[in-house]
């Protein structure tokens, strides 16, 4: 070969080298490896402040296992938006409650179904029907609850949602119209516990407590995690829903699948969210936002610290 010949082939190789080196130098390489930088990690929340704080604690965490993060906060409408932007690949993640999944996303029906088995098929159908998963259950349960003043439940001897058969003629019960008109609210609540109260009044959400305070109302719908349950000051007591009325809220991460493959570890980091969470600790973390005008950002992150998950 002549010498030029030579050089003409060396170059001819380099070339196709550096052609192949560039394809292979999109977000994964040849043997399948991750990039250096997959982008950050996107998370959506529905408009409310728990929502916020958990957004929070699900960003601080993916920031500390080594990922970018960008949080979506506050989102309209809530599963009915983010459900079909996570299927549109918009966001990676984002928390979610079992029986809004259950219910809104796959149009099954609130009652009958235990709550280990509603999780497996929620997993499930998601990985069926949209390749997503939901990753651990944070251990609190967002539902529907009935509040009444402690001075009340101390003067009838209040425990059980049951117990208020006997006494509900002598009280007032206020609650916001939403609650009072759904078909699972008010109505369900007085068949199934045989309820009759002597007088009934629409609230606005925001002034359901206050009126509580004031004497104004007696009892009134409450969701277990509200921040004002959390008030050393409000003196208010949650019944036991002796009869099993309502469904559970259980929240946990909804994930795409192909999120968990772009990001490696990010399971293991969204499975340190599983069990951290009572009721009160939430409606407690709502409070500190809500009343004591604390940072939700930084009120995560102190949370994450008090359980190990974070230094301090």
């Amino acid at each position: 070969m002549k010498p030029f010949q030579r050089l003409l082939c060396a170059a001819l190789a380099l070339t196709l080298s550096l052609s192949l080196a560039a394809c292979g130098g999109n977000n994964q390489s040849a043997a399948g490896a991750p990039s250096a930088d997959p982008g950050p990690v996107r998370i959506a929340t529905k408009p409310m402040t728990e929502q916020y704080i958990l957004g929070e604690m699900l960003g601080l965490l993916i920031e500390d296992a080594g990922y970018e993060v960008e949080i979506t906060k506050g989102i309209g409408g809530g599963t009915s938006n983010i459900q079909p932007a996570m299927e549109a690949g918009e966001f990676d993640l984002y928390p979610e409650y079992t029986s809004s999944g259950w219910v809104m996303v796959l149009d099954h029906p609130a009652e009958g179904v235990d709550d280990g088995e509603m999780f497996q098929q929620l997993k499930q159908e998601y990985e069926e029907n949209f390749s997503m998963t939901w990753v651990g259950l944070y251990g609190f349960n967002n539902t529907f609850t009935i509040a009444v003043r402690g001075d009340v439940a101390e003067q009838y001897g209040l425990e059980n949602t049951s117990d208020l058969a006997a006494v509900a003629g002598e009280l007032t019960f206020g609650g916001n119209p939403d609650y009072i008109e759904r078909e699972d609210g008010f109505g369900m609540l007085c068949e199934t516990y045989a309820l009759e109260f002597g007088d009934v009044v629409d609230i606005d959400i925001g002034l359901k407590y206050q009126a509580l305070a004031g004497g104004d109302i007696d009892v009134t719908n409450a969701f277990t995690t509200d921040a004002q349950l959390a008030n050393p000051a409000a003196d208010l007591v949650t019944l036991a829903d002796d009869r099993h009325l309502q469904v559970n809220y259980f929240c946990s991460t909804v994930v795409r699948q192909d999120s968990l493959e772009k990001f490696p570890g990010l399971e293991d980091v969204l499975l340190q969210m599983d069990g951290i969470l009572t009721d009160q600790e939430m409606a407690s973390l709502n409070y500190q936002v809500e009343v004591e005008g604390m940072d939700e950002r930084d009120v995560a992150r102190n949370f994450l610290a008090e359980k190990g998950l974070l230094e301090a």
